[in-house]
């Protein structure tokens, strides 16, 4: 199972990263989504699960969550906008993959059996940081991960 990885477009969806997330089973949006219509192109390509960022404001964005537990091929993921904000012990409640957005800088550590991937940010250029998207490939239980920086220029 493919899944797509995304955050922070800040109400930009980029082309590149429409063309990166195509063929995704499912897409995540870890926040500062900055409009509904971004949600809407997603879920042209694929079911779309999307949690609120801190730029998220607005009726359009009272309904998502601040944080969302799914399961996906099997696997615990769990999604929230700003990793300091984490309010579960992610090994406690079973998950492998937590997914968190909110600084733009791309990163995949794993701690005590646990994944936390950050796909960077998809929208505006935040000082030098890289334009990128991610994706969690889930086989069998088994979880990697790759991050993709974005040809923008």
């Amino acid at each position: 199972m493919r899944v797509g990885l995304i955050s922070d477009t800040h109400g930009l969806l980029r082309p590149q990263a429409l063309d990166f997330l195509r063929g995704s089973a499912h897409i995540l949006h870890a926040g500062d989504i900055v409009g509904p219509e971004i949600l809407e192109r997603l879920g042209e390509l694929a079911p779309v699960s999307a949690v609120r960022g801190n730029n998220d404001l607005g009726a359009w964005a009272a309904g998502l969550p601040h944080a969302l537990r799914l399961e996906l091929g099997g696997v615990g993921v769990y999604m929230i906008h700003d990793l300091k904000e984490l309010d579960i012990d992610p090994v406690a409640a079973g998950v492998r993959v937590v997914v968190a957005g909110h600084s733009h800088k791309p990163s995949r550590v794993e701690r005590d059996g646990v994944l936390y991937v950050n796909p960077g940010s998809a929208g505006r250029r935040r000082f030098t940081l890289p334009i990128s998207v991610g994706e969690l490939f889930i086989e069998g239980g088994d979880v990697r991960v790759r991050l993709v920086t974005l040809d923008v220029e």
